[in-house]
């Protein structure tokens, strides 16, 4: 007979998950801010915690550790996620190629030729 043993779950104070905010996506308590936009600022623009906390003033060092440390007891859902909001950017790239203030400039381009 074999014994499966489980890793208890740790607690995480300052995560939640909402539904009805930011998509039911887990977020920083008290704030609209995504774990995944943390796990980016850290894994991919190669922030601090301490840069990450200069950038968003209104959080924590702890915030941003616990952050991380849900990230990473979460990757393969926060990282599916994330490669979910980067394809629905290239999508809407393709129906939309030109941003608003693009066209605008367009526009005033050919007034002014």
């Amino acid at each position: 007979m074999t014994t499966t043993t489980t890793k208890p779950r740790t607690r995480h104070p300052y995560i939640t998950r909402k539904k009805g905010t930011c998509g039911g996506k887990p977020i920083i308590a008290g704030t609209r801010i995504k774990v995944s936009q943390i796990a980016i600022e850290y894994e991919r623009m190669g922030m601090t915690p301490d840069e990450i906390v200069e950038a968003h003033p209104h959080l924590t060092l702890p915030q941003i550790h616990d952050a991380l440390s849900y990230y990473y007891e979460n990757v393969h859902e926060i990282n599916a996620d994330i490669r979910a909001g980067e394809q629905f950017v290239e999508e809407m790239k393709k129906l939309y190629p030109r941003s608003v203030l693009e066209e605008k400039r367009a526009r005033a381009a050919n007034i002014y030729r």
